[in-house]
Order: C-alpha cells, then structure tokens, then sequence
C-alpha cells in the first residue's frame, strides 16, 4: 500500500512536532510491507531512510502561515490539496487538523486530532473571530473526510466523542510517549547555558514548560509562586519558565505572563530559558525539584512524561491523562482551585522523601510508553481503514 503523509509540521517544535516526528520514525521501522510518501513545502532535516520526498512550492511553509493569528493563502492550500490528491495513494495520514486541506481523491484517510482545547477554549487559543471560523471549518472538513480520527490518548478520545457527538468506532488512541534521551542521569550537571540565564542547581526549582497561551493557566502558577516566594521556607526557590516565546505562531501570552512577574516583583526569581534543546531540558528536570503544569485542559501532557522519565516529581491539572498515566508520580489539581496548587508546591518543596517516592513512582510509570507500542497502535489503525 502506498501511504501519503502530510509532512508540513515535520520541523514544529512544539509537542505535536515532537509526536509527528516519534511516531513515524517508530512506524517506519516495524512496517516493512507498506511505502511511504512525506508530501512537505519545505526541505525536511532527519527524514528517516525509505521515505520518498514529494516537494510543493509554497509562499509560505505551513509551520509558520497557519499561525494563530495568520492564515495560509489559498494558493498554497490548492498546491498542497493537488500534492495530497495524487491517485498513486492509497491512504492518506494526516499527522495534526492543524496542516489538514481537503483532498479529491479515493484513497483512505485518517487525521489526528489532538484535544478539543481549540473547541473549549476558543478566545484563549484563537485570538480573532476569522481565525476560529476558518479553524471550526478546518476542522469539520477533516472529521468529515476522516475515515477514522486518531487521538493521543483516552481522555482526549473522551472529550472528542462527546464534543463532536461521533460514534467510539470512529475514534482511536495511539498513545505517545518520551524520547528515550529523557531518563535519570547518574551525574547530572548543569551545562554552561542554564548556568548563563542564572539556574542554580543548589536551589529549589519548580520547572514550567510548554507554551504561553492563556489556556495553560500560567498567571495562577506565577501568582502562587510569588505567594511561596514571599515565606521563609521558600526564600531561595527559583521559578524555571521553559518555552519559546520569540518565534512562537500559537497565540502566546508571554508579555502577559513577563508583566505578572515584574509586578510580583519576582524578576530575580523567574527565568524564562526560551527554547531548549532536548539535551538541556534533561539535565534541567533531572535536578529540578517538581514540574508543575497548571493548563486548564491538557490533551495529553508530554512534558509531564518526559519530567516523569527523568524522575522528576509532577504536579499537573486533573483535566488531562495524566492522573491515570503518572499515578503515585503526580499530585493531581483542579486548575481552577490557586489553592490546590499552593498546597501541592508546598509539599513537595518541604519534603524531600516525598519527591523521591514521586520521583520513583514517576520514573516507573513513564517506562511503561513506548514509542514502539505507540507504532503498532497507528499500523492497526493503518489496516483497519485500509481499502478491501
């Protein structure tokens, strides 16, 4: 079977990319049968070995038009619909709603949708009105064309059945998982960046990452910390705030969240790292003291998984999976109750045997997701729609 895949978000950097990018280089390696097109508008690094290349001129790659607050020209949905629409495919996988074009041809399809984040939280994720028809829009068309939808995990599989009334069969999960270059360092040692924006690792730390959209929730987590910050107890506790914030194409509330901390008085207190390359970002959360994510709804929670991977304790937003994924690794808060989350930070910063026992707990239940498993999900998914 020939397998045409929409390539477009192959180099986001963001959780999805992280996804598109695992998935697919686990899927090529156990589907020996089935070949593979990456149809893309821009030249692709770490394209794995078999992959065939199918190259569309574009204005504009999809990664950066299909902003928040921009929108990609119909030309260069046309020019992607006719790349997509090739009669040599016989199913098409759409990685992420987010690139989707409808497509003229017979072949199969099956698009993923993360979350209903963009459904439930309209004003927090899409700025402008014609941003929300245009995504509503896309987004119909894809359920529509979809001869299956995929989801990254069941309480996203959950929220989508009920928000868009679709029957079970319609819907499956194939789970994600962390890079196994996240994990417990025997040694770990602060690298010359982290100690060049001021991280010091005989601090306390509490490390955010993820985006600054308004959905994560992160004015309440700043405003709790400067609550912590002003006690005696937790007079040398550092606020680690990871994610980009200067090329960032999903709405971000970073200047918002900058301002917060400058009010708070709080300057000396939050570092904002920006990106960081994966080989950081595992350092950084094997010495910090507990990731905190305080989103008002997670699809899934990756970071979570990947701090867990690290032995890092977790507090994370009961509207996620990650209750039932991390287990005795995670203290669990409603994102809508500042309290729960003050008293879950104090825990954890207070007791040292208590992160240790959720470190472990962590570690354990992040081992149990692997990129591989993940993999043989999609190519069940695969044969289930293929053509008879």
């Amino acid at each position: 079977m020939h397998i045409g895949v929409d390539a477009t978000t192959w180099q986001n950097k963001r959780g999805y990319g992280r996804y598109i990018r695992a998935l697919l280089r686990a899927l090529l390696q156990i589907d020996s049968v089935n070949h593979y097109t990456f149809v893309t508008d821009t030249a692709l690094e770490d394209v794995p070995d078999g992959v065939e290349m199918k190259l569309i001129k574009a204005s504009a790659p999809t990664v950066t038009a299909a902003a928040s607050d921009g929108r990609r020209t119909l030309r260069d949905m046309w020019q992607m619909s006719r790349g997509l629409s090739d009669p040599s495919f016989d199913l098409l996988l759409f990685p992420t709603v987010y690139s989707y074009v409808p497509v003229l041809s017979s072949a199969r399809k099956i698009v993923i949708i993360y979350d209903v984040i963009a459904e439930k939280f309209a004003h927090l994720t899409l700025p402008s009105f014609s941003a929300r028809m245009f995504w509503k829009a896309k987004v119909a068309m894809g359920r529509y064309q979809a001869d299956s939808l995929v989801t990254i995990s069941d309480y996203s599989r959950q929220q989508i059945i009920e928000y868009f009334g679709l029957s079970l069969d319609r819907v499956f999960v194939v789970d994600t998982a962390h890079d196994p270059l996240f994990h417990r360092l025997n040694q770990p040692a602060v690298t010359p960046h982290l100690q060049s924006l001021g991280f010091d690792a005989d601090k306390p730390s509490v490390v955010y990452v993820g985006g600054f959209g308004p959905h994560k929730n992160l004015e309440q987590l700043v405003q709790v910390f400067a609550d912590l910050a002003g006690q005696s107890d937790f007079a040398d506790v550092q606020l680690i705030m990871v994610g980009e914030y200067k090329k960032e194409v999903f709405h971000s509330y970073f200047k918002v969240i900058q301002a917060e901390v400058k009010r708070l008085g709080l300057a000396d207190r939050v570092i904002f790292t920006g990106f960081l390359p994966d080989d950081e970002l595992v350092v950084l959360l094997n010495l910090a003291s507990v990731l905190v994510l305080p989103s008002l709804m997670e699809g899934f929670g990756l970071p979570a998984i990947e701090a867990a991977a690290c032995g890092c304790p977790v507090i994370a937003t009961t509207a996620s999976p990650l209750p039932q994924l991390l287990g005795q690794g995670g203290i669990f808060i409603d994102p809508a109750r500042p309290n729960e989350l003050h008293d879950a930070l104090t825990q954890v910063l207070k007791s040292p045997d208590l992160r240790h026992r959720m470190g472990q707990a962590a570690a354990a239940e992040a081992a149990q997701l692997t990129w591989e498993a993940s993999a043989r999900q999609m190519l069940s998914v695969i044969e289930k729609v293929a053509p008879q």
